[in-house]
């Protein structure tokens, strides 16, 4: 099947045809886009964006928290004034 690359704002791109999609399982959304052997490749992608990333923020947290060091052991001088 022969298509037609066209101008969508400031790139460049073209209409899937519904038929490709459902044989791919793509739908509307998030893909992997790559150029192989002169060739541009879509894919569904391995994993989604940020997948991972809220466990990971909690890990990170409860590692800072062991480590912390209280503020009161952090003194200047010149703070002395400053109730905290």
């Amino acid at each position: 099947m022969k298509t037609a690359i066209r101008k969508m704002g400031n790139s460049q791109g073209i209409l899937i045809p519904k038929p490709f999609l459902l044989q791919t399982g793509l739908d509307i959304g998030e893909v992997e886009i790559d150029v192989e052997n002169d060739t541009i490749v879509i894919r569904k992608p391995k994993k989604k964006s940020r997948e991972g990333w809220a466990e990971a923020c909690q890990k990170i947290a409860a590692s800072a928290a062991e480590q912390a060091i209280g503020w009161p052991l952090i003194t200047n001088e010149a703070d002395a004034g400053f109730s905290w």
